[in-house]
This record gives structure tokens, C-alpha cells and sequence, in this order.
């Protein structure tokens, strides 16, 4: 492929000298250690290095061109090509590179701050009922045709997305379904794809550190809906009772369908039965009605459910094979995930780290009429700081005991982020527990559980590790919670 092929489409600073136009390419990357002789790079800012810095790295490896926001560096031999948008360049030049597969391929996204990763799982659950072989891409990990990858970005970069649907296409798969985070929208590694089905969940507080206010979180959101470098997604489905949802204005061309619980849901729920065994509840849309059964827990998933459906509903598919889809889709790791060695009491690992999110958390517990429910929770160092009190301040009304922990602190000190929680805690006076070491903590936790309660461990869900000042280490609260069971003398019967 040229380079002019590669850059169809891209907005230049300035036309193409004939000698560039011509020249031939066998690759693109971001990263210069990545490139291979006949690539053309790409140097745009990062969020801790400027790509111009490794130019000549890539020019060293055989890269035959650069292309950038910025003018080149001094001295610099090699093509340079100036471009309006570094971020959108790339995802052009990657779309063309890999002659578009998001044409062939149906693409459902899902935004909002919470429930992106279960409707993921969900939609990909239906799909793969309807007999479709698929991607699934967020947070936790990648499912590429039957493979597990991991996960580095909830979204990855334009280049890595077009390089994972092309192996789809190869593998002979035809939908993707795919969280995309605000940051994905608002630094351009979604722009120029062709969504099918745009799903947008709901709206709180988060990313602030990102985004500094929320109408600009929302403004991201909201690319996704009305088409970023690409024409508006063929359905869009918003939750009819979350306030910014009724705020977006989709594009006329798309077909809308609003879910939720209230009247003015086209797709609603009805005579919803929550218990500890899961959710059984009725669809309707129009004249249509079909039950639906799940074991996911609690009735915030009743809007994940029908986000989901949505989906099915814009893909054609039968009201049995929606229902089949919902009912085949058992647990998502680290929502609201349950940790069982045989105790009297349930722990479950939720991925809660906003204060609405941890009062959902707890909402589900508090739908299983628990004799009291623990609460365990931390805050993310180098993140927005003003959640922090709201987070406990959520945590301290909506529970009984409440555990002040740390969770992954970053460049910050763990001690100066819990002050900024107790803010919100010392506004109840609920029975607590501030201990930094986070194993030393659910620990405690679970010494407090008497039978019949319900201990939650918030904010890390179904990560791996701690990020620390000077480290990365290995944690894993499903993990460490199962290790202090068993020291406390439980064994599930079947287990190692």
C-alpha cells in the first residue's frame, strides 16, 4: 500500500509531495520499538512522553515515514508528514491499512460510567446464542473467536482494534462487541469506526481527573452516539431513567429504543422477581413480550439485561434466542463475583470505585436481606480527588460496617487518600475500621462477618494486582479473601 493510500481521508497540514505519495508501506505503528522496515510512525503526545522523542529510533529500525501533529525535530532525515490530528490519523491509516473490516463487521459499543463490562457480556452472550462467532473487548480481557487475550486498555488503541477485527474477519467471525471508555472517545481511538448498535448505559461521576467537568465526560460519551469520523450507529439504545441519557440528542438516521423501568421505556421491564438465585422478569417492547431469567444478582442488572436485549433487538434476532443468550451468561469476574469456601456468611468482589456504583453494590446486597452488610472499600490514587469523600460518604450510609482500606494508591500517599474518604464516613456514625494494608484488611472484614451477613470488597473487582509507588505487585481480593477463609477453618467441598 502508499502512503497515500494509507493516509486517505487523514486531514493534512499540508498536500503530500509527489516523491511521499509514492512511497511504499508494509506497516504502521505507535510504538517505535514495534517497527519493522517499510513502517510508517506515528509520534503524537502521550500522557508521558511526546512520540517525537522516538522518531529516530523509528527511523533507525527502518520506518519511512513519520506522520505527527508537530513539525519534525531538527535535523530529522526521514519523511515527515504533518497532520491535523495525530490519534485520528492513526485510525484512519489503520482502517485503510487493514482495508476496513468494521464494514464487514457488525460492531456494538457500549459506554457509560457503570455496567459496560456485564452488558458487554451479555450482548456477547446473545450472540454467540444466535450461533455468531465473535470479539468481545473491554476491561477484563479480549475474547477474540473462542481465545482469551488480555486486556491492556478497556479500549485499545485504533491500530490494535483494527488489527483484532481483521483476525476476527480471518477467523470467520462477524460481531464485535466492545466497551468504549470516555478516554477512548475524547482522544480519538474509536473515530472513523462504523457502529451497528450504540449502547450508552448511564452517567456519574468519574474521570474527573480526565475530563474536569461533567459536561465534558458527557460530551465524550455522546460521540459515540452521534458518530465520531463516521456516519451516526444504526440503533442506539439509552436508558430512559438516567438524566443524561434523556439529554443526548441522537442523529435522526439512527433508530432509537430506550430502556429502563418507567413508561416512557421502549423496551421495559415488568413484574421483575429479585432473589439470591438471580433475576426473572418480563420484556416488553410494543406488543412483544418474553420473560427472561438470570443469575446475575440484583436489580441494577435488570438495566444491564435490557441494554443487552436492545442489542439483540437491533441485530433481528427471536425473543428465544435473546432469552437464551441472558440465561447462558452465568457470572462476570469481579461484579459482584462471590468468594465460597463454605462460610455462613456470603463475600462477593465488586468492582465498585464510584460512589454511585458502590451504592448500587450494596443496593444488591440489600436485596438479599442480609443481617448486615460489611462494606470494605479504597480510592485510586492520581484520580480525581473529589469523589473520594462522596465515596464514603456512600459507603458509610448504605452499610453497617464499614472498612477504610487502601486500593491502588499510585504516586500518592495511601494515608492521605483515606483522610479524603473519611470526609464522607465521619458524616454518619456507622462502626469502622481504617486500616491501610489491604490483605491486613479484608482480614478484618471478614473476622467482623457473623452468619447471615454479606462482607463486600470494593474497588478492585477483577484485577490482579496493587499499583504502588515504586511497584506493581500481585493482588487479587478473590484471592486473598479465599486464603483468610480458609485460614479461619472453611473449605468448599470440591475444592483443592
Amino acid at each position: 500500500m502508499t502512503l497515500e493510500e494509507a493516509l486517505s481521508g487523514v486531514r493534512l497540514k499540508a498536500p503530500l509531495p509527489p516523491s511521499f505519495s509514492r512511497i511504499e508501506i508494509t506497516g504502521l505503528d505507535y510504538d517505535s520499538r514495534r517497527v519493522q522496515p517499510g513502517f510508517l510512525f506515528f509520534a503524537f503526545p502521550g500522557s508521558r512522553a511526546d512520540g517525537r522523542d522516538f522518531a529516530r529510533d523509528a527511523a533507525a529500525r527502518g520506518a519511512v515515514a513519520v506522520a505527527s501533529e508537530s513539525a519534525a525535530p531538527e535535523g530529522f532525515g526521514a519523511p515527515w508528514i504533518e497532520v491535523e490530528h495525530g490519534r485520528h490519523a492513526l485510525a484512519l491509516a489503520a482502517r485503510n491499512f487493514c482495508h476496513r473490516p468494521d464494514e464487514r463487521l457488525a460492531l456494538t459499543g457500549i459506554t457509560g460510567t457503570n455496567g459496560k463490562t456485564t452488558t458487554s457480556y451479555l450482548v456477547d452472550s446473545i450472540l454467540r446464542a444466535a450461533g455468531k462467532t465473535t470479539a468481545l473487548i473491554g476491561t477484563i480481557e479480549y475474547h477474540l473467536a473462542g481465545r482469551v487475550l488480555p486486556a491492556v486498555n478497556t479500549t485499545p488503541e485504533s491500530l490494535d482494534l483494527h488489527r483484532l477485527f481483521a483476525e476476527l474477519e480471518a477467523a470467520g467471525g462477524s460481531h464485535v462487541t466492545m466497551e468504549v471508555s470516555s478516554h477512548a472517545l475524547a482522544l480519538g481511538r474509536v473515530y472513523g469506526l462504523q457502529f451497528h448498535t450504540a449502547i450508552f448505559t448511564n452517567l456519574t461521576r468519574d474521570h474527573l481527573d480526565f475530563h474536569r467537568t461533567m459536561e465534558d465526560y458527557f460530551a465524550a460519551k455522546q460521540l459515540l452516539i452521534r458518530g465520531a469520523g463516521a456516519p451516526a450507529p444504526a440503533w442506539v439504545a439509552l436508558n430512559r431513567d438516567d438524566e443524561w441519557c434523556r439529554r443526548v440528542e441522537a442523529a435522526p438516521e439512527s433508530e432509537l429504543l430506550w430502556f429502563g423501568l418507567g413508561q416512557g421505556a421502549t423496551v421495559r421491564a415488568r413484574h421483575i422477581t429479585s432473589n439470591s438465585q438471580g433475576l426473572r422478569f418480563e420484556v416488553q417492547r410494543r406488543k412483544s413480550r418474553f420473560m427472561v431469567e438470570s443469575p446475575l444478582l440484583g436489580r441494577i442488572n435488570v438495566y444491564n439485561i435490557l441494554a443487552a436485549c436492545c442489542a439483540g433487538i437491533s441485530y433481528g434476532f427471536a425473543p428465544e434466542t435473546i432469552a437464551a443468550g441472558i440465561a447462558q451468561c452465568a457470572a462476570v469476574p469481579g461484579r459482584f463475583e462471590r468468594v465460597d469456601e463454605g462460610q455462613p456468611f456470603l463475600v462477593v468482589v465488586d468492582y465498585a470505585h464510584t460512589d454511585d456504583a458502590l451504592r448500587n453494590a450494596i443496593a444488591v446486597a440489600r436485596g438479599l436481606a442480609p443481617k448486615r452488610i460489611i462494606t470494605l472499600f479504597g480510592c485510586g490514587g492520581d484520580r480525581d480527588r473529589a469523589k473520594r469523600p462522596l465515596m464514603g460518604q456512600a459507603a458509610a450510609e448504605n452499610s453497617d460496617f464499614v472498612v477504610l482500606t487502601s486500593d491502588n494508591p499510585r504516586s500518592e500517599d495511601p494515608l492521605a487518600i483515606m483522610n479524603d474518604a473519611l470526609v464522607g464516613i465521619r458524616r454518619t456514625d456507622v462502626p469502622l475500621v481504617v486500616e491501610p494494608d489491604r490483605a491486613t484488611a479484608i482480614a478484618r472484614a471478614m473476622k467482623e462477618a457473623r452468619p447471615g451477613d454479606i462482607v463486600i470488597l470494593a474497588g478492585k473487582g477483577h484485577e490482579s494486582y496493587q499499583v504502588l509507588k515504586d511497584k506493581i505487585i500481585h493482588f487479587d481480593d478473590r484471592e486473598v479473601a479465599r486464603g483468610v477463609l480458609r485460614g479461619f477453618g472453611y473449605h468448599r467441598v470440591g475444592r483443592p
